[in-house]
């Protein structure tokens, strides 16, 4: 019998595994129009930092080069327990895609204001890295504001919610 994909299963990243970073500043500059998962290359003293929690992807993006696909400006701290060989923290990382993924997102990418990003980075129950990449466009400073106040008025009503049932538990 034939075992059902992830995604069919609606199992989260943090389901499949441990979150090691999330990228929250993607969500707010970019409106996500499709989501993926890629294995990373990464060195020793790169998984025993990630382990410790000393990555950030604020500013990472994905540059297709060739038929591979490799992060840029994703940091990851140094290792406290390396020596001088210690990796470099903006190391240019490569990313695990099969080729026709990485044709479909360079095709993509280049279209005017689509790009790839990573949303987040955890580890699977194999104790493997895995990168959640999205396909995104740039918001305008208009959409933000939008999203700023559908978040405020979201805030708003499950204040109000919270509220009417301590309420109603104390009449009862």
């Amino acid at each position: 019998m034939a075992t059902k994909n992830k995604e069919e299963k609606g199992e989260s990243a943090s389901e499949r595994g441990r979150a090691v970073a999330t990228n929250r500043k993607a969500f707010y500059r970019y409106e996500i129009l499709e989501k993926l998962e890629a294995g990373i290359v990464l060195l020793g003293t790169e998984v025993k930092a990630l382990r410790e929690g000393q990555v950030n992807l604020g500013d990472a993006f994905v540059r297709f080069e060739g038929e591979e696909a490799h992060l840029y400006q994703m940091h990851i701290g140094p290792y406290r327990g390396g020596n001088r060989e210690n990796h470099d923290p903006f190391r240019v990382r490569k990313l695990l895609l099969h080729k026709k993924e990485i044709q479909r997102l360079f095709g993509l990418t280049l279209q005017k204001g689509l790009t790839v990003v990573p949303l987040g980075i955890y580890s699977n129950k194999r104790k493997k890295y895995k990168v959640t990449l999205a396909l995104v466009k740039g918001k305008t400073q208009v959409d933000k504001r939008e999203t700023i106040k559908r978040r405020e008025a979201d805030r708003e009503i499950s204040r109000v919610f919270r509220s009417n049932q301590k309420f109603s538990k104390r009449d009862i």
